[in-house]
């Protein structure tokens, strides 16, 4: 029977593959042969630690669902400092990496694993959703600080955020948008409350 210990390991090493065949092949490359022969690991492994493929998958986005908490923090500290604009554009680019972004089209188009992470991301889409929370609690104190304007809605602000960023983001075969595209869009998308504070 492996220990705590082993299984943590297993599990770290398995998420790693996955994340690297995501950015190798995207998500229709994503299958439980192609993780087990990258992590170099037995065909049984997986479902020795994982009761099916997709509860497989699930565990992936839910670690990186609890990676969202550093980055948030991050940028909730970050409020008052440098420009709305600069610490939003930022936190795009951080969160729509590679691999969020080929995470994010496998639970848009796999029913059985969005019904899966349903538990723990009741609405929205899952990852993206806790994205878009992010988003907002950093808005939200940036009203506090006075640097957007006082009654800003920080929820509809980043869901339109994510919204917007993530097309900006989705079409793998053309890479990343460069970061003056993303701040162009974010300067957009904020303009109006960054602007009427200033009144």
């Amino acid at each position: 029977m492996p220990t705590g210990i082993a299984i943590r390991d297993v599990r770290a090493q398995l998420f790693g593959a996955a994340e690297r065949v995501l950015l190798r092949a995207g998500p229709e490359g994503l299958t439980s042969r192609a993780v087990t022969a990258e992590a170099g690991v037995a065909k049984g492994v997986l479902h020795r630690h994982f009761a099916d493929f997709d509860a497989f998958v699930v565990e992936l986005v839910r670690d990186r669902i609890a990676r969202l908490d550093a980055q948030a923090a991050a940028l909730v500290a970050a409020a008052g400092t440098g420009t709305v604009a600069g610490n939003l554009t930022a936190a795009l680019i951080e969160l729509f990496d590679p691999v969020t972004v080929s995470i994010a089209g496998l639970i848009i188009f796999r029913d059985e694993l969005r019904a899966r992470l349903r538990r723990s991301t009741p609405s929205g889409v899952p990852l993206l959703a806790e994205g878009a929370a992010m988003l907002r609690s950093y808005l939200a104190r940036e009203c506090e600080l006075g640097r957007v304007a006082a009654d800003t809605d920080a929820a509809t602000h980043a869901l339109t955020l994510i919204g917007a960023g993530h097309l900006l983001f989705a079409d793998r075969a053309a890479g990343p948008p460069e970061e003056q595209a993303v701040e162009a869009m974010v300067s957009t998308v904020i303009a109006d409350i960054v602007q009427r504070r200033l009144l």
